[in-house]
């Protein structure tokens, strides 16, 4: 599997964005597909999920502001960034076949796309 991000880009605070992340070489909807976040000097941490079915998962900080959508068909998932604000600042990873033990999400077949830089200002 190959995940291509785009959608990253320069925002004021409060202002709005939406990552997409393609995924080629072979059907995805069976897994749970995902976007990670890494903040300078800080380790990649869990963003959103979304399962084949269509459940959705947030880390708090995002929530009521991100969602996270997939289309089968397209071999895409996709987040709109709402209300962003400078604490959203980092690098944007998608990922594919997550899976969650208890309250983290892990990457067990290590599959991430390129990443895309998101920069809110104040």
């Amino acid at each position: 599997v190959q995940l291509q991000a785009s959608g990253g880009g320069s925002v004021q605070a409060g202002g709005s964005l939406r990552l997409s992340c393609a995924a080629s070489g072979r059907a995805f909807s069976s897994g749970i597909m995902g976007w990670f976040r890494q903040a300078p000097g800080n380790e990649r941490e869990f963003v959103a999920a979304t399962s084949w079915s269509d459940s959705t998962y947030y880390t708090d900080s995002v929530k009521g502001r991100f969602t996270i959508s997939r289309d089968n068909a397209k071999n895409t998932v996709y987040l709109q960034m709402n209300s962003l604000k400078p604490d959203d600042t980092g690098v944007y990873y998608c990922a594919s076949d997550l899976v969650r033990r208890g309250t983290r999400w892990n990457n067990p077949l290590n599959r991430w796309g390129q990443g895309t830089l998101v920069t809110v200002s104040s």
